[in-house]
């Protein structure tokens, strides 16, 4: 049977790649053959195979369906297994990374382990890559995300915050490493303290960015943003310098997608919001060795820089404490009402050349009767494009935009280029106007290509100062009022 070949090959791939040693080589080859329901083996003489894993995995797959081992359906399902088994256990994993960070250093320790995980198949790599990703104009980063499900519905949207309990109690739990029946053979984490506590740390499997990752609290507790929250962070990023690391606001439709585990998101991407300059420029009596101000950008962010850690807490906090009780109706900014809580921050943070840098984005999710999804959320004419939750990755910048659009906009550049806008695109009829506008006289392929591109950056742009609490004014008057001097 080829199966038997197959199985050598996952077995040498995992020998040079996975750290399987080859005193465990017989016995997680009797394990796979088990799982296969296979009853004999015949050794095969292989090389390790230099190519990408998915594709080991895609001839084992023909294979195995071919010879009537498993079915096409299951595939998936005994490849994570398989793979699974020929990974390092968790405490191992664990051990090796660390040692690897005392010895090589924090950045060779996460390059690591994200080889790792995208040689064992928990990071798809290979799906990530044929994501469509462009940098625009104006400064931002467009994407594609060809494997993230679509929320338009909120309540859909909603019911992923919601926990119904049971084991594991949430799908970023630690308890999912191995879990079955949510696919996680593969799943690695590795160990960190925060300010004296437990957490890890995972790379996603179908991450938004370079090395995009979660650390999560290894206690089952709801996301909350406090004094500590800003704690944590500077030591994330005073263990890992080259990453950056930021809370969404635990709110339902501008936080996370996880609000009853505490979390944070992270990775090795310099984010468009790490780019922008400071516009307007403050200082606070007794902070003045702290660099802050009003950011250059279509959100509401304000910067603080400084090497003092306990000053930033306190600066963050107080900006922290301020915001989630204020209250100004002639700007639609309400705190709290009977729907509950309404504003809240989304901290992020990144080290430079020592220094810490603090992002501190305002959010709201209040709603109205004129805009029942949220009145600081993309609008309804932005919908077609883009209508779920604006969260802590697209608030600095790097737009995630569903998969539906590679088809929808290839078509409508052809409904460009031929002058007329399709009946199934009508909602469209936006982007239609300003790409043809834009391009003139000139409807060539490349051209309609380049315009759509442009303007679609451009509607993310707007989405953005859709999310903004404050004018750039405004909020100079904001941080006035808090005592805060503007230079």
């Amino acid at each position: 049977m080829k199966i038997y070949k197959e199985i050598s090959r996952l077995i040498a791939f995992a020998k040079a790649r996975l750290g399987l040693s080859s005193a465990d080589e017989a016995f997680v080859r009797n394990s796979i053959i088990d799982t296969l329901g296979l009853t004999t083996f015949e050794e095969s003489d292989v090389e390790a195979p230099h190519c990408d894993i998915s594709e080991v995995l895609a001839d084992f797959s023909a294979v195995g369906v071919e010879e009537g081992v498993f079915t096409a359906e299951l595939a998936p399902y005994f490849c994570d297994k398989i793979m699974g088994m020929l990974s390092l256990r968790p405490s191992y994993l664990d051990r090796e990374f660390h040692r690897v960070y005392e010895e090589k250093g924090a950045e060779q320790a996460t390059e690591w382990l994200y080889a790792y995980c995208v040689d064992n198949n928990y990071v798809k790599k290979a799906v990530l890559d044929k994501n469509p990703r462009f940098d625009a104009d104006n400064g931002l980063v467009v994407t594609i995300n060809l494997a993230k499900p679509e929320f338009r519905d909120p309540n859909k949207a909603k019911s992923g915050n919601a926990v119904a309990g049971g084991y594991p109690k949430c799908v970023i739990c630690r308890d999912n490493e191995g879990f079955a029946p949510r696919g996680k053979f593969t799943l690695r984490t590795v160990s960190l303290n925060l300010n004296g506590k437990p957490w890890f740390w995972q790379f996603s499997p179908y991450g938004y960015f370079y090395q995009h990752g979660i650390c999560v609290n290894k206690e089952h507790i709801p996301m909350h943003i406090d004094r500590d929250t800003f704690v944590n962070l500077m030591d994330f990023v005073d263990m890992f310098p080259h990453y950056f690391i930021g809370c969404n606001a635990c709110l339902e439709r501008i936080g996370g997608s996880v609000l009853a585990h505490d979390h944070y998101q992270g990775g090795g991407e310099v984010l468009p919001l790490f780019k922008a300059g400071i516009k307007e420029e403050f200082t606070l009596p007794g902070y003045e060795d702290l660099k802050m101000g009003v950011l250059d950008w279509p959100g509401t962010v304000l910067r603080i820089v400084g090497t003092d850690r306990n000053k930033i807490i306190e600066v963050c906090e107080k900006v922290r404490a301020n915001w989630i009780t204020y209250t100004d109706k002639t700007l639609s900014i309400v705190c709290k009402d009977g729907a509950g809580q309404h504003n809240s921050i989304s901290p992020t943070v990144v080290k430079r050349n020592g220094k810490y840098e603090f992002n501190i984005i305002l959010r709201s999710n209040i709603t109205s009767e004129k805009y029942p999804d949220g009145i600081f959320h993309a609008h309804p004419e932005f919908h077609v494009i883009k209508k779920e939750s604006i969260g802590l990755i697209e608030a600095q910048g790097l737009f995630i935009l569903p998969g539906r659009l590679v088809k929808q906009l290839a078509d409508l550049e052809k409904s460009i280029s031929c002058g007329r806008l399709s009946e199934e695109l009508a909602d469209f009829k936006l982007l239609f106007d300003e790409v043809t506008a834009l391009c003139g006289n000139d409807l060539s392929e490349r051209s309609v290509h380049e315009g759509v591109k442009k303007e679609l950056a451009s509607i993310c742009y707007r989405i953005l100062q859709n999310t903004a609490v404050f004018t750039s004014e405004q909020m100079c008057t904001y941080l006035e009022k808090m005592g805060f001097i503007k230079k």
